[in-house]
């Protein structure tokens, strides 16, 4: 499991690209046979992805955590973003299809990932630390019905896929969910804001071959990330975190921090930004 510490605002902002990227950019992370793992200090969560072949995997078992298991004192949000798969707790196995999302709460020791046999299985998932115990709970893509909000000529207009969050699937803090577009539109998450209570990390994914050019840092001294196809960004409180794409694309988004109530957030207006 890789460790990834934040630099200081004012640090950011003297970063060249390279080391730009590697601290706030995380890629590789879908690796055919394998589990992958990276622990951060944007409220101690954790970002990886599982994709099963022959062989089920494990959560990993590793010091940074300082348990026995994985989620002894965790809960995970796994959203599947590939063919239809199984994920084994404890004695139950639970039928991930395509954009479906497994919640998992504290206390399950034994979790496998399974490749369902019919394609590439690509878990992706995000732990949050969870004292509280919440039961198991999956949310089906194909029960969404979610309304769209934006603006067709501000090509924003979007949907709002909240997934684990305090109306739906309860949680200890983790708030999990995807944005999708219709067509036409590409920007994300505009006018930007802020989470000074909470952190979060975005994950770009059906670019195909297009690209995201994902702006962060503060509001009057903002950086840009050019972002590819299941690539995550890693968003400190202090940062801003919105996008736009030269092509379609959809985005998972999963916060942690002081609540989970969605509409905290503390606006930049676009006249601000520089």
């Amino acid at each position: 499991m890789q460790h990834h510490y934040f630099p200081t605002p004012e640090a950011t902002n003297t970063l060249p690209t390279d080391e730009l990227r590697a601290r706030f950019l995380l890629g590789g992370l879908f690796r055919p046979g394998e589990i992958t793992a990276h622990y951060t200090d944007l409220d101690r969560m954790i970002v990886g992805a599982a994709l099963p072949d022959n062989e089920p995997l494990t959560l990993p078992a590793s010091k940074a955590t300082g348990t026995a298991f994985f989620l002894e004192r965790r809960e995970i949000g796994i959203l599947n973003l590939g063919a239809p798969g199984l994920v084994r707790v404890g004695g139950k196995a639970h039928d991930v299809g395509h954009l479906d999302c497994l919640y998992i709460g504290p206390g399950e020791k034994d979790v496998l990932f399974i490749n369902g046999g019919g394609g590439r299985t690509e878990f992706f998932f995000v732990s949050t630390p969870a004292l509280a115990p919440h039961p198991t709970a999956l949310v089906r893509h194909a029960d969404l019905r979610t309304d769209p909000i934006g603006d067709p000529a501000s090509a924003n207009r979007r949907r709002i896929n909240k997934l684990i969050h305090p109306d739906g699937v309860k949680s200890s803090q983790l708030v999990m969910g995807f944005t999708e577009f219709e067509p036409g539109s590409v920007w994300n998450t505009m006018p930007p804001h802020t989470h000074s209570r909470r952190t979060e990390i975005y994950l770009y994914f059906d670019l195909g071959k297009h690209a995201v050019v994902h702006l962060m840092g503060q509001p009057q001294a903002t950086r840009h990330l050019i972002v590819r196809d299941r690539e995550a960004v890693l968003s400190p409180a202090w940062s801003i975190h919105c996008g736009v794409g030269t092509g379609a694309y959809r985005f998972i988004w999963a916060m942690g921090g002081d609540n989970q109530t969605f509409a905290d957030m503390d606006p930049a207006p676009i006249a601000t930004l520089r």
